[in-house]
């Protein structure tokens, strides 16, 4: 089977805008035009990707409360630190999202990001929804319940006020946000300069949003969480110009300071009562994510080019969607039966199991239909 996809598997692949296909070669590849077009495929981001679902899903699956003891022991400690999953993800999307949007008409950019998100997304709704009538799990939160499934359909329930049906879509808020902040920049096309420009731009509007006493400020600049996207952008950056690029260095720099200023803030929200977590560990953990994300834009770690990271990637957005309210409401309904190990295994393989049947079977072909709808022209247009 050949290695390099035909151009309309190609298409395909990328009609999601969000798994990394070919990347800008770096200045030492980019001297050796008889190089393999796969020696700039990225697929150690497909597996940092599958790895930090991984991660939140142990947090998850080992915490005390669920069990009423500790019976993991080194697990469960990993499992204290590693909900920081999640903000390896906002780095790499960062990273992916900028390398998608790169040469792409605005239409197009917003095209691929509802292509992306929705098919896997209403799909989980729906499923999360049949799992907790199946268990006959109240779905929590004021009004109908109807009413909160039906919001929950539109991927903004937090704005809107509506309780999720899983805590986990809260990172979709935040991922929403940036996705329509950088649509801006890409409006007229992105240069390094304009992109540059707008994360320091995002940058200052970050440290002036906590004071301004500008509810709408806060919402747009999210605080928290923007120096993870910013300093993902910034890794595309020296990934696209190479090394030497000075100034997205300096500004991983300060998104680093930054973001261990919110750290604080951040552990306070993930500290289970009776459980501290330690901050410099939390900062070990930041940093060190800060350094693999770094050794992909120096294309240290393009070696690993497994393919079959590429379907394991794709697998970690519908596994996270589904593995926490779905997963917990059926490891609370075993877990006095079962023993621990035994149990958890089973539901981490469960999980992954169901999440490639969703990408495989329901996310793929349900993105190529959205993607044909979309891009569908009235008839009068085409004829023009």
């Amino acid at each position: 089977m050949s290695l390099h996809p035909s151009p309309r598997a190609l298409e395909e692949r990328r009609e999601d805008g969000d798994r990394p296909l070919v990347l800008p070669a770096l200045p030492e590849q980019q001297a050796q035009p008889s190089a393999p077009a796969a020696r700039n495929r990225l697929y150690v981001l497909d597996g940092l990707r599958i790895l930090a679902a991984l991660l939140v899903l142990v947090h998850h699956y080992t915490r005390q409360e669920l069990w009423g003891r500790d019976p993991f022991g080194w697990l469960t400690v990993v499992g204290r630190y590693s909900w920081m999953g999640v903000e390896l993800f906002f780095m790499i999307s960062g990273f992916v999202i900028c390398m998608s949007a790169w040469g792409r008409p605005l239409g197009s950019y917003l095209r691929s990001r509802v292509v992306r998100l929705a098919p896997a997304y209403w799909f989980c709704v729906l499923l999360t929804m049949g799992v907790l009538l199946s268990f006959g799990k109240p779905f929590g939160g004021a009004g109908p319940a109807l009413s909160q499934i039906l919001t929950n359909l539109t991927m903004v329930q937090t704005p809107l006020g509506a309780a999720p049906l899983d805590a986990s879509y809260w990172t979709l808020w935040s991922e929403v946000r940036f996705y329509l902040i950088f649509a801006v920049v890409a409006w007229s096309g992105l240069t390094y300069r304009k992109v540059l420009n707008f994360c320091w731009i995002w940058t200052i509007a970050s440290l002036l949003a906590p004071g301004s006493g500008l509810p709408v400020l806060g919402v747009l600049a999210n605080p928290d969480y923007s120096p993870l996207f910013i300093s993902g952008i910034c890794f595309y950056l020296i990934r696209r110009e190479g090394p030497r690029a000075g100034e997205p260095w300096a500004l991983l720099f300060f998104s680093w300071l930054l973001m261990q200023r919110w750290l604080n803030d951040i552990v306070r929200w993930n500290t289970v009562k009776g459980d501290r977590l330690s901050w410099e560990m939390c900062l070990l953990v930041i940093t060190l994510c800060y350094a693999v994300m770094a050794a992909v834009a120096l294309g240290r770690l393009d070696r690993i080019n497994w393919r079959w990271l590429s379907a394991a990637g794709a697998m970690s957005y519908p596994l996270y969607l589904l593995h926490q309210q779905a997963g917990l409401t059926m490891l609370r309904q075993w877990h006095r039966d079962v023993e621990p190990w035994t149990l958890l295994l089973s539901a981490m393989a469960v999980m992954l199991l169901v999440s490639w049947l969703i990408q495989r079977f329901v996310e793929r072909p349900a993105a190529r239909a959205l993607k044909r709808f979309l891009e569908r022209r009235p008839a009068a247009a085409t004829r023009a």
